[in-house]
């Protein structure tokens, strides 16, 4: 265990709401971390009522702020971790992003040092076992675009990006597992205070600004969401419509349309979980028979998010899953 350093190099800001599952085992890799200089880790908490705290307490070199969970947003409580952060690197974990291994840290403040022009650094996600397949494989696919592990992938504005289908490429961001310059944070471009997406808004406005961005695939985290069937049609209304609220043009899809594209993705999977040797026989006849729910799911809940008027609180909250748990959890 290490003292809280004074003036780290690095700060690490995990923000937690009700974050028992993982949080024990976030702060034991970041124990384990092998980094040249101090770092710092911050916990911010916004109302948790399990264990977490109690978690926390565990770990004294750990500094916590608690604010009130009506305070809490996803680029408000970002940009407040910035500010208390006394590191010239800030980098955030969500309270379910394990670690992968020891580099973790090093690997993701890399870039900062390799590429002056980079102000924001995006590390890869890993699923867990227990992710399913549809997860699992769009998990993989996602980061696997986003560029090799031995190297280190720069995204910056130039004129080959002449299309917003490729801008939106370019401008992917994920805070499950990131890191980017305090000051640039604090005094340049912080996150934008928006309902959902804030790390899609956070990567676009990198882009639009002339600013550059990279992907540190060694820089792994195991996450994945669990979720139930209802909540990943939840969870797939709330990522799309958010995206629908900052900017990013949608079209409506209808029910036949959602009904290909769930029959499409379901044969690609099955082919895929028939191939992966990372399921037993037996766990893969599980699969082939689960699996098609998630993506008939998923391309209906879509279909859904598509339709929807962005500026009609009710239905958001009506089909949205953080407002689901919110209330869950107040009840």
């Amino acid at each position: 265990m290490n003292p809280v350093p004074e003036q780290p190099r690095a700060s690490v800001a995990i923000l937690t709401y009700n974050g028992e599952d993982y949080l024990e085992h976030i702060l034991k890799q970041l124990r384990l971390q092998e980094f040249e200089g101090e770092f710092e880790t911050i916990v911010i908490d916004s109302g948790s009522t399990d264990s977490t705290l109690e978690i926390v307490s565990r770990f004294p070199e750990v500094r916590l702020i608690t604010i009130p969970n009506e305070e809490f947003g996803h680029g408000r409580t970002r940009n407040l971790a910035a500010r208390e952060a006394r590191g010239e690197f800030i980098a955030y974990l969500t309270h379910d992003a394990v670690p992968s291994d020891e580099h973790w840290l090093a690997e993701l403040i890399d870039p900062f040092d390799r590429f002056p022009d980079v102000v924001a650094v995006l590390g890869k996600q890993i699923a867990r076992p227990r992710a399913f397949p549809l997860q699992k494989y769009e998990i993989h696919g996602t980061f696997r675009n986003l560029g090799p592990d031995f190297g280190t992938t720069i995204f910056y504005d130039a004129p080959f990006a002449a299309t917003q289908g490729i801008r939106d490429a370019m401008a992917f961001y994920s805070d499950v597992n990131s890191a980017a310059r305090r000051a640039f944070l604090v005094d340049v471009l912080p996150y934008r205070n928006v309902r959902y997406a804030e790390d899609q808004l956070f990567g676009r406005d990198i882009i639009d600004s002339g600013y550059a961005k990279a992907y540190a695939g060694r820089a792994s985290v195991q996450h994945s969401n669990d979720l139930t069937l209802s909540e990943y049609g939840h969870r797939i209304f709330d990522e799309t419509v958010g995206l629908r609220q900052i900017g990013h043009a949608i079209p409506p899809i209808s029910k036949w349309a959602a009904l290909k594209h769930s029959l499409r993705g379901s044969l690609g999977d099955s082919a895929r979980i028939v191939l992966d040797r990372g399921y037993s026989w037996k766990r893969k006849l599980y699969w082939l028979a689960i699996n098609p729910f998630f993506q008939f799911r998923k391309w209906f809940s879509y279909q859904a998010s598509t339709h929807v008027d962005i500026a009609d609180t009710g239905a958001i909250r009506a089909g949205s899953l953080e407002h689901k748990r919110k209330t869950r959890d107040e009840s």
